[in-house]
């Protein structure tokens, strides 16, 4: 009979999950559904969101001083839900932090095109993200890894992003007119697959669909980041409990977290009990009100992480 872990056990510490602001709620969703028994802590850097507009160096220096935030917590994964940061600063920090289990959105969500694009040959996957995901060819990099002879087009959708911060759903004017100028042009090339290119977009991913229509995989890349997180800590043996089954994890979240055992606690960089509603809308459960982190404290904490010029 094996002995129960202490708890003091790492099995014990939580999950961590940050983002430049709202989107990566969208990833937290995700992993309550699949591990209701793990803790997560949540960091939005709501102060400096959007990330999608800024320089590889800036959005690592941000992403860095927040990792070093969330080390006072032990935490014993730590995803960044954002597909800019993931696209522009993931090796880096991986280098900063070597003894802290770090992953990124990119690499589940093309895993998951490649594999949705099906048997033909040379499939067309078409990509929506931010600005600076776009730029940096990342999602390219990752798909035709996987899938070399894949054709593969880009959008950028810079105002999506303001708008879900802003709280705007998806039957807003403003939010239809957006959508409309960005997936219109991607829909006329009659793509196999679409990939939510940023953690935001899965808010109106029923609109999204629609437009896309139903020939069109649309593939939510928080779900296969959830799923990507949970198959390694199974594999460290730092899982609580199993993951729940994929069918039965279509429970609504309000009603799924009535039985979890694991908590939520959510650090914010500004406006938190604005965060807090918003908050509530997306994840369809209660949240506590967010702890407010001190900007200037946190930029002073750790050293800037300087990094070589993009090529």
């Amino acid at each position: 009979m094996n002995p129960l872990p202490s708890p003091t056990s790492p099995i014990f510490s939580p999950i961590a999950v940050l983002d430049s602001g709202l989107g990566g709620l969208t990833v937290v969703k995700a992993l309550r559904q699949l591990l209701p028994e793990e803790d997560i802590i949540y960091f939005g850097d709501t102060a400096r969101v959007p990330y999608g507009n800024k320089s590889p160096e800036t959005v690592t220096t941000f992403v860095q001083q927040i990792i070093g935030h969330l080390q006072t917590f032990s935490p014993k994964h730590l995803v960044i839900a954002c597909n800019t940061a993931t696209a522009l600063a993931l090796p880096a920090l991986k280098r900063h932090f070597p003894n802290l289990p770090i992953t990124g959105v990119i690499d589940p969500g093309a895993r998951a095109a490649a594999e949705a694009a099906g048997p033909q040959l040379n499939p067309l996957i078409a990509i929506v993200a931010t600005e600076a995901t776009v730029r940096s060819g990342a999602y390219i990099r990752a798909i035709t890894r996987r899938r070399s002879k894949a054709r593969v087009i880009q959008r950028p959708a810079a105002l999506l992003v303001p708008m879900i911060e802003e709280g705007r759903d998806e039957r807003d004017p403003l939010v239809q007119i957006a959508l409309e100028q960005y997936l219109a042009p991607v829909a006329a090339h009659q793509p196999q697959v679409l990939v939510l290119g940023c953690t935001h977009y899965p808010i109106f991913k029923r609109s999204i669909t629609m437009w896309m229509g139903t020939s069109c995989r649309v593939i939510d890349s928080a779900e296969h980041c959830a799923q990507d997180v949970a198959r390694r800590l199974k594999t460290s043996g730092l899982l609580r409990a199993e993951p729940t089954p994929i069918g039965q994890a279509g429970a609504t979240s309000a009603a799924f977290a009535a039985d979890s055992g694991g908590t939520l606690q959510c650090l914010v960089t500004d406006d938190s009990p604005r965060f807090k509603y918003l908050a509530e809308r997306f994840l369809e459960m209660p949240v506590q009100m967010p702890t407010l982190v001190d900007l200037a404290q946190l930029t002073a904490e750790p050293a800037p992480l300087h990094l070589r010029k993009a090529g």
